[in-house]
């Protein structure tokens, strides 16, 4: 009796769930920043765009980051208490982005002692526009474009870094930046250091009964609640973090889990990760110190929850967010929609 072909899914076939990949706006410039010298030629030449940032905070104004005329501003901080004390090679735009495709950006790491207050600044520089101010990602973050966000969380990233590897590890001496800023040399041994990341997990748990938990740490009254995550640690893969992390947390067994896609979160330098997970329990036992309050919702219970203003969840910047709705199967609507 013949039987009928069972047809099976392409092979490396990737399946329907996993998150809309962003692309990328900046060109790093990997090999051109290599070549000597090639921050002083640009710092040299007309229409570079700088980037500011100072303790973690931009310059910024209505329409998003403020960018100057690299050269200029150059010439108007040397020799002034405002001096960068590093200058980092961000890229160059590629076609997508907001400014014409090769406009070129440099990133200017303002002294730590540089107060973060516009006026006094403004008496050594042109161009920054009425009504700037400093600020950080988290407060800007929703009127930023893309582009902007994108060059916000890259230079937040490598002046995290430049802020905590001065000096060499291996024998205390002080490192000098080379290739653009994005290696660091000591001079005494020859040894390089590059920027490092740190991985995090970050999951959407799903029960038996198809309900997501979340959890949150903070005060026990806190109406904050997230996916749960934590830092992969030496020798793991990530989906032992994710069976450890939701172990240890709020006591629950992954039984399987799925990557979806990732976010840099760069304060200070993690990568986020995103999974979804099974599991077959339907009790959650918060740990007390990184989980203090552990909840399953049904997708009616957490729009209500949300609308009723019961609880807050991660705002639609984050990959938090992007998990719980892709869980959700749609847009979780926020109070201020129906405002």
């Amino acid at each position: 009796m013949a039987h009928a072909a069972i047809e099976s899914p392409p092979a490396n076939r990737l399946r329907d769930t996993v998150l809309p990949v962003r692309p990328a706006l900046i060109d790093r410039g990997s090999a051109a920043r290599m070549k000597p010298h090639m921050l002083a030629e640009l710092l040299g030449s007309s229409g570079v765009q700088a980037m500011l940032l100072s303790r973690r905070q931009a310059l910024v104004s209505g329409e998003g980051l403020v960018f100057l005329d690299a050269a200029g501003l150059a010439a108007r901080l040397q020799g002034t208490a405002y001096a960068p004390e590093q200058v980092v090679y961000l890229g160059s735009a590629l076609p997508g982005a907001s400014a014409a495709a090769g406009t070129q950006y440099v990133l200017f790491i303002l002294p730590e002692q540089f107060e973060v207050r516009a006026e006094p600044f403004e008496q050594h520089v042109e161009g920054i526009p009425a009504g700037a101010q400093w600020a950080g990602f988290r407060e800007v973050a929703a009127q930023l474009d893309p582009t902007d966000t994108a060059l916000f969380i890259e230079a937040s990233a490598i002046a995290n870094w430049h802020a905590t590897h001065t000096h060499c590890p291996r024998c205390g001496a002080a490192t000098v930046p080379e290739a653009g800023g994005w290696v660091r040399r000591c001079p005494a041994d020859n040894s390089e250091h590059y920027p490092r990341t740190d991985p995090a997990i970050i999951v959407t748990v799903v029960g038996p009964d198809d309900r997501v938990l979340l959890g949150g740490g903070g005060p026990l009254d806190s109406r904050t609640y997230s996916t749960l995550a934590g830092f992969v640690e030496p020798g793991e893969s990530l989906e032992q973090a994710v069976i450890r992390e939701i172990g240890e947390e709020v006591g629950v067994r992954v039984t399987a889990s799925q990557y979806l896609g990732s976010q840099s979160w760069p304060f200070p330098a993690s990568l986020m990760l995103g999974f979804t997970a099974t599991t077959a329990d339907t009790e959650a036992t918060p740990d007390g110190v990184e989980v203090t309050r552990a909840r399953w919702f049904s997708r009616a219970e957490l729009q209500e929850a949300v609308l009723s203003g019961e609880i807050v969840i991660s705002s639609r910047l984050s990959i938090a967010r992007a998990l719980i709705e892709h869980w959700y199967g749609g847009v979780i609507q926020d109070r201020a929609d129906t405002a």
